[in-house]
C-alpha cells in the first residue's frame, strides 16, 4: 500500500467525517482516478511522435497508455477518423496515489513561477483538470531522449459531490492551491 493512502485510510478521512460532517466512513470523498491525457498534434502523420508521446505516458504513470483515435474527419486540421491524435492512461488504486504524489511534491514544484493550482478549475461536480505545459517537470522522463515538448492533461476524479468538498479532500493530500 502506498504511503499517501495509508495515510488518507488513517488520518484524512477521520479528519473530513468530522469536519465535513458525516456519519458514515463511505460519504467521506476520496479519489477515484486519475486520467493523465497527452494530446499529439502531428500524430496522423509522424509514428515517431506517436511512439515518443506513448514512451513518456509510460515512464511518467508506470502503466501503458491507449492510443486515442479521431472520432470524425475535420478537413481544417487535418484529420481523418481513425488517425491517432493522442494517448491516455487510466490510474486506479495505488498507481494513482503514488502518482499524485509524485505529480504532487516533485513535478508541481519544478513549473518555474508556480504559485499554486486556481480554484477555477473544478467543475462543478468536484473534479479537477490540470493542464501541463512540458511533460519535462516530471523527472523519469530523459531530456536528451525527448522528441518534442508537449503538454499533458490531467483530470482527477473524486466521489466528492461539491467543489468544496473536492478542494478540503485534495488539501488534507498535500494539492498546492493559489491564494486569494
Amino acid at each position: 500500500m502506498s504511503l499517501l493512502k495509508e495515510k488518507y485510510i488513517k488520518e484524512i478521512r477521520i479528519v473530513l467525517m468530522k469536519k465535513l460532517e458525516y456519519k458514515n466512513v463511505m460519504q467521506v470523498p476520496r479519489i477515484e482516478k486519475i486520467v493523465v491525457n497527452a494530446g499529439i498534434g502531428e500524430g496522423g502523420e509522424d509514428q515517431k511522435a506517436i511512439e515518443s508521446a506513448m514512451n513518456e505516458l509510460a515512464s511518467i504513470t508506470g502503466q501503458h497508455p491507449v492510443i486515442t483515435r479521431a472520432k470524425k474527419s475535420i478537413s481544417n486540421f487535418k484529420i481523418r477518423k481513425g488517425l491517432p491524435i493522442g494517448c491516455k492512461v487510466t490510474l486506479r488504486g495505488n498507481n494513482m496515489y503514488e502518482f499524485f504524489d509524485r505529480l504532487v511534491n516533485v513535478a508541481l514544484p519544478r513549473i518555474g513561477d508556480f504559485k499554486g493550482i486556481p480554484s477555477a478549475v473544478f467543475d462543478g461536480k468536484g473534479n479537477l483538470t490540470i493542464g501541463i505545459k512540458e511533460q519535462i517537470i516530471f523527472p523519469e522522463v530523459d531530456y536528451d531522449k525527448v522528441y518534442k515538448i508537449r503538454g499533458m492533461d490531467i483530470s482527477i476524479i473524486t466521489t466528492a459531490k461539491t467543489n468544496q468538498e473536492s478542494k478540503e479532500l485534495l488539501l488534507l493530500m498535500g494539492m498546492p492551491f493559489a491564494k486569494k
